[in-house]
Parts: structure tokens; C-alpha cells; sequence
């Protein structure tokens, strides 16, 4: 396919080159000691220097080379000139080898929506908690998450100053994932995994209406995803509004891309749409496998707390 790859997957493979770049850059900003952070909305709702030249790196590369898509990213940026050291140019030659399933072969530029976060987990960043750490490039065609790129920057920082620093999946429908090894929890454990520093009681009474076996508590949505679908949680629940579009976007289409789910509480998708609300204000719930299970044990004091969108 490496003739005339289609337009979708000439973005992927775009993403991809992409998140790396942002991945070398949150890196740099990190063993630079000058984080330069901010408060957006309170000390849980931080922006650094990373998040800010991450997405300018991302938008400024994937809006040269596909100018007709729409791009929304997490950070309210102002208009600036972009430096050229700051653009990506490369594409990932093994996606771009790949044959675009039939059905987004005649995407065009103009119906796709790219939702960027630049650096999830922002907390945790600051907090040295690096595992923790992804920047996610999301690819939306009619509503629904297709593609996505996650880039772990610090995947193997435990491993000392010799490891090789950083990996990257990625995922499409009707293709796959690639970049990790699929594995699941053993059918007989509920293993749980849920926000770091954004609980409450909602929070809590629905993660113990599950009847896990096991809950981990950890930052960053695509952290969690990572989790879903390395086998080292079946759900992940979280009750309350606070995730965004841009947090669930690329982690949904790598997790539908080997047969799971993300949802709100509800159970209903999601909409990926450029004119949708940001906020996923019903909650998240995803799950490899079981997705009815968990949904069935959400309590009606926890729906009613929530509105679905």
C-alpha cells in the first residue's frame, strides 16, 4: 500500500512521527529542571512548559502537512509563529505499509477531527510519577474515535540511565493495535483502576459497587487504557465529570482496535465531533472484556448524580 497510502492513513502515520517528537520534548523539558507550571483551575489542573510546547509541536506539524483538519487541543494557546526545529515532518513507514480498511479509504481531510492532549497526566509529571505520563493524538471520522497514537515518553525510566526512554502505540478500527502485547487479567479477578487525585464519594461508591478484587489508583486517562489492555486492570471506573474529549479520544480507538469498550456510565458512547462539548460529564467507564457487567453494577444513586450527554 505504500504507493498511494490513503489520506487516514497518511495521518496516522503522520501522529505517530509526531507523538514521538512531543514524547522527545516533555522528556527535555523534564531533565531541563524548568518545568515552568501553572495553575489552569486549581493545584489538580496544572499546565507546564512541556504541555505548551508539546501541543504547538503537534498542531503546527499536523496543520502543515494536513491543513483542511480540524485540530482541538487541550491548552488555550495564543497565536504564534511555530520554529521550524519544532515541526515534525517524518511518517512512521510500517503504518504507512499498511492497507486502510475499506470503509475511511475516501476520508477526507475536511471530515476529520484530531483531539490532542499533549500531555496527560500533568500531576503526576510534576510529581516525578513518569510511568504515569502520555501524550495522545486522537483521530475522529463521523462521531467516532477511528485512530490513535499514545506515547509513553518516560515507558522504562525505572530501568536506571542506560534504558532506552520512550515507546509508542497505536491503534485503528478494522486494523488493530500495535506497539504492545495484548494481555488480559484472569477471567476470575475484577481488578479496578481509577483516578490518582480526582476522587470523591461518587467516585468511591461506584468503584466499591464493582466488587473488585483489586483497585489501583493512578494518574492520566491513557495510563489507565495502557493498563486495560496490558492486563493489569479489567475496568477502568471513573464516576465524575473531568475527563475530556482529548483524554478519551486516541486511548477509545486503541482500545475498540482490539475489542474493548469506553463508554460513559451510562453505558452510551461518546461523540468525537468538532462541535461537542469538551467535558465527558457522565463519567468513563472502559473494559477489554465484560463491558455490560460493570455497567450493570453502576448504582442508580451514582447515574443520578451524573448526567448523560
Amino acid at each position: 500500500m505504500s504507493g498511494n497510502p490513503a489520506l487516514v492513513m497518511r495521518l496516522v502515520a503522520s501522529a505517530y512521527s509526531v507523538a514521538e517528537k512531543a514524547g522527545a520534548i516533555v522528556r527535555k523539558v523534564l531533565h531541563s529542571g524548568e518545568l515552568g507550571i501553572v495553575e489552569k483551575t486549581g493545584a489538580n489542573d496544572l499546565q507546564t512548559l512541556a504541555d505548551r510546547l508539546a501541543q504547538k509541536s503537534i498542531c503546527a506539524s499536523l496543520s502543515r502537512r494536513f491543513p483542511k483538519i480540524t485540530i482541538i487541543g487541550e491548552e488555550d494557546l495564543p497565536s504564534e509563529e511555530v520554529q521550524e526545529d519544532m515541526i515534525e515532518k517524518g511518517q512512521a513507514e510500517e503504518i504507512l505499509q499498511k492497507s486502510c480498511p475499506e470503509e475511511y479509504r475516501a476520508i477526507k481531510e475536511e471530515e476529520l477531527v484530531v483531539w490532542v492532549d499533549p500531555l496527560d497526566g500533568t500531576k503526576e509529571y510534576t510529581e516525578g510519577l513518569l510511568d504515569n505520563v502520555t501524550v495522545l493524538i486522537g483521530i475522529a471520522y463521523g462521531g467516532r474515535a477511528i485512530a490513535g497514537v499514545i506515547n509513553q515518553p518516560f515507558y522504562n525510566y525505572q530501568l536506571g540511565a542506560e534504558a532506552a526512554l520512550g515507546r509508542t502505540m497505536w491503534g485503528m478500527l478494522g486494523l488493530g493495535a500495535f506497539g504492545f502485547q495484548l494481555q488480559e487479567v484472569p477471567a476470575d479477578r475484577r481488578v479496578v483502576t481509577t483516578t490518582r487525585s480526582h476522587s470523591n464519594k461518587t467516585v468511591t461508591d461506584c468503584v466499591n459497587a464493582m466488587e473488585p478484587h483489586e483497585v489501583i489508583r493512578v494518574g492520566g486517562a491513557g495510563n489507565k487504557i495502557i493498563q486495560l489492555i496490558e492486563g493489569k486492570a479489567s475496568a477502568y471506573v471513573f464516576a465524575s465529570p473531568g475527563c475530556k474529549k482529548w483524554d478519551t479520544c486516541a486511548p477509545e480507538a486503541v482500545l475498540h482496535a482490539v475489542g474493548g469498550k469506553l463508554t460513559d456510565m451510562f453505558g452510551n458512547p461518546y461523540g468525537y465531533n468538532a462541535d461537542v462539548k469538551h467535558m465527558n460529564s457522565a463519567g468513563v467507564l472502559a473494559t477489554l472484556r465484560n463491558h455490560d457487567y460493570y455497567v450493570s453494577r453502576v448504582p442508580q444513586s451514582v447515574l443520578q448524580a451524573l448526567k448523560s450527554e
